[in-house]
């Protein structure tokens, strides 16, 4: 199991000077984000030189790249903006192509209007989930034609809040492109370690051989995140749930600061040991 980071906690958009800040503080891959090399992270186009200058920069600092983020609020009221994201998909998709990158992040999406990782009473309405659904069905065709596949997290916030949506998802859309990106802390909000063992184990179960990319961060037990290691998530429960699964992918950090890097990897390090 590979230990990464988000490619965004390092500030920069020179990708390979990001790049090699993540080997430098001991992750061997990351999930990138084209915010590290100058661009929106949900761009209108992607320059070839700038795809070049990425793999050059994965080449040179040996960083393998996991996964691109592809999120925006596929469930958002405003029918103009769920196209206007979708159509910006489509270049961050064709990019992970050109880049062999082998999974892009999605956001299943909020109905508030104004952050897509904010909450909203309207999400639990049938047309809130049918919005984000006829998403998810484009979004798989312009991932099948590109041979990358899809993943999806559940977050207390969005359409898809545990793992029993995600896997109703997926079995809604009866594509093998679409993956699942595990983080515990998402899995919860205010919990003690031992309930949050208990969720945890039991998403791990339910997602168990659709589970693309595990993320890593954790939670106080107020609900405030923090970074992994510091809060009630048992990482090393976790990864022997994951790999009792077949689960060897990657292990992502995010949700820590730039110092915090290096602590984390070789705590995460241990976990996986």
């Amino acid at each position: 199991m590979e230990i990464g980071i988000f490619a965004k906690t390092f500030a920069g958009t020179d990708p390979a000077a990001v790049l090699s800040a993540v080997r430098d503080a001991g992750y061997a891959c990351a999930q990138f984000n084209l915010a590290c090399a100058g661009l929106p992270s949900m761009p209108d186009a992607v320059a070839p030189e700038t795809i070049s200058a990425i793999a050059a920069a994965s080449r040179d600092s040996g960083v393998r790249l996991a996964a691109l983020s592809g999120t925006y609020n596929m469930a958002h009221p405003d029918e103009a903006v769920r196209a206007d994201g979708l159509r910006r998909l489509a270049v961050v998709i064709e990019a992970a192509a050109d880049l062999s990158i082998p999974l892009v992040t999605l956001c299943t999406g909020t109905r508030h209007p104004d952050d897509q990782w904010a909450h909203h009473p309207d999400n639990a309405t049938p047309s809130a989930w049918a919005d984000m659904r006829k998403q998810m069905e484009q979004a798989l065709q312009l991932a099948e034609r590109h041979g990358v596949d899809l993943g999806i997290e559940p977050e207390q916030a969005n359409i898809v809040t545990s793992a029993t949506d995600a896997m109703r998802l997926i079995a809604e859309m009866g594509s093998p492109r679409l993956r699942v990106v595990l983080d515990p802390a998402n899995l919860f909000e205010a919990s003690t370690p031992a309930e949050a063992r208990a969720i945890v184990a039991d998403a791990v179960e339910r997602t168990a051989g659709h589970v693309a990319l595990a993320h890593a961060k954790d939670r106080m037990p107020d609900g405030r995140f923090a970074a992994a290691g510091r809060g009630v998530v048992d990482f090393a429960d976790f990864v022997a749930r994951l790999r009792a699964t077949g689960f060897d992918g990657p292990l992502i950090t995010h949700g820590l600061t730039e110092e915090e890097a290096p602590g984390v990897a070789r705590f995460l390090n241990g976990a996986v040991r």
